[in-house]
């Protein structure tokens, strides 16, 4: 484990202890004290957020213990926005997923300050990177939601089921249009830094093969709308499964040799 004994990692296990006490106290029924400890929980990790740019003197976006820092201070407002305009609740399943977002940033990746290579000096770096960072925080909460769907049990109350099924696609809704917006920049960045729209790189085939999932999904939705729930949700849960590959296997693995090794 990467414990850090600094103020940043400080920084990062406050946050952590805020959002598993919202959890804690929101499923327990006290859910006023929980909004308020998961909003000071945010706050922390906002501040961790800042901090990690200052100290780094860029936006901290490049590795992977900068991805998920930045995950887990991504995880409150779009809770707030999902609560507010998509009418999709939760919040104690979103502080949870913040908490297991940060433990990452927290416990796994080392958090040693890099310089940015050539090909991350770029204008479209920062955005590319923050529509994908978004929409994978989104994609999370909907594949929760595709989730709670499956494991309903049979002779629950089917209005109770297919909410699950519609606040998934709800999500989708949202999350979809950024995955889409993070290739057309990441194809976009790749001319600017490599000379070419397309690569064939791992990670690009990856973000495009979790982007065809979603696709997939939102046509059968589209043809036969609830009437398969279960069927929607696990396509939900395979295009959750192939974001984790682009953004954990493919990095990690050392399988997959590419352009996007730097996130490693």
């Amino acid at each position: 484990m990467a414990i850090k004994y600094t103020i940043l990692g400080l920084l990062i296990y406050l946050a952590i202890a805020g959002y598993i006490l919202a959890f804690l106290l929101t499923i327990a029924g006290n859910k006023k004290t929980g909004q308020i400890i998961y909003r000071t929980g945010f706050t922390v990790a906002a501040a961790a957020f800042v901090f990690r740019w200052y100290e780094v003197g860029h936006v901290p976006f490049q590795n992977m213990f900068e991805v998920f820092l930045s995950m887990g201070a991504l995880v409150y407002p779009l809770s707030v926005f999902c609560s507010r305009f998509l009418d999709v609740g939760d919040e104690a399943v979103d502080a949870l997923i913040g908490a297991i977002l940060l433990f990452a940033a927290g416990f796994v990746f080392h958090c040693e300050p890099q310089m940015l290579p050539p090909a991350l000096q770029c204008r479209l770096f920062a955005p590319h990177v923050a529509v994908y960072l978004i929409s994978y925080v989104v994609m999370t909460k909907a594949a929760v939601q595709a989730f709670c769907q499956l494991k309903a049990k049979p002779n629950e109350h089917n209005e109770h089921v297919l909410d699950y099924e519609k606040n998934t696609y709800r999500i989708i809704c949202l999350g979809f249009p950024l995955l889409t917006l993070g290739l057309i920049l990441g194809s976009w960045w790749g001319k600017l830094a490599w000379g070419d729209y397309w690569g064939w790189d791992p990670k690009e085939l990856w973000s495009l093969a979790s982007w065809l999932v979603y696709v997939a999904y939102l046509h059968f939705r589209y043809m036969f709308g609830q009437k398969h729930p279960r069927i929607n949700s696990c396509m939900v849960l395979t295009g959750f499964a192939a974001i984790v590959i682009t953004l954990l296997w493919v990095n990690l693995s050392g399988i997959f040799a590419g352009l996007h090794n730097y996130a490693s």
